[in-house]
């Protein structure tokens, strides 16, 4: 069973914090989950938790239109002053992805890092929500938290989500499975973060 708990704004403060201290660092540099994505991104791009934006920068530098949203303004801010001040093609916006709701079309769908931060039945409503807007054939990459994750420092008591561990690859499995993948990394204290990874086109 999943781990779960409901709604609260804990994490998007604690990321808020963080987000700030890094956004004045000369150049932060791709994750290895965004590193893996980045090869599968092509035309309309959403980026659904974008944080400071360096995947939203690299798919529009290599000629994608981007979408991308996230809860911190500090994050927000940053990705489009940088947008604008190289032309880029991105559209960067404040959003509480818990309820909003999309209204266009896209190619790829990336959502890295995020759901584990809603409670389990508001994740699963955003993976339909983003499945819904994805257009047919394009790609859908999703990483999340799963259970065996010790580190909690930055999940809201009241809103989490550890996935099961193969629940991304059920989830996917009539579709055309590009790559899905576990990673477990350590985490101060001896604890550690142990992740999914799917990218999947969708039929």
């Amino acid at each position: 069973m999943e781990r779960c708990a409901v709604s609260g704004d804990r994490s998007i403060d604690f990321f808020d914090r963080q987000f700030a201290r890094q956004v004045h660092q000369p150049d932060l540099g791709l994750n290895p989950f965004e590193q893996s994505a980045l090869p599968h991104l092509n035309g309309k791009v959403l980026d659904y938790g974008c944080g400071l934006g360096q995947l939203s920068l690299a798919a529009a530098r290599a000629g994608c239109t981007v979408v991308a949203l996230d809860a911190s303004k500090v994050a927000v801010n940053h990705l489009q002053h940088v947008a604008d001040a190289e032309g880029l093609p991105i559209r960067a916006s404040v959003a509480d992805l818990r309820t909003h709701q999309l209204e266009e079309g896209f190619d790829t769908v990336v959502s890295i890092g995020l759901l584990m931060f809603f409670d389990c039945r508001t994740a699963t409503a955003a993976l339909s929500e983003l499945e819904a807007h994805l257009r047919p054939g394009g790609t859908i990459i999703v990483n999340v938290l799963v259970e065996g994750t010790t580190y909690m420092d930055m999940f809201d008591p009241q809103a989490f989500c550890l996935f099961e561990r193969e629940a991304l690859a059920r989830r996917y499995a009539a579709w055309e499975v590009l790559s899905s993948a576990h990673s477990d990394f350590p985490a101060p204290g001896g604890l550690k973060k142990a992740f999914a990874t799917v990218i999947a086109r969708k039929p």
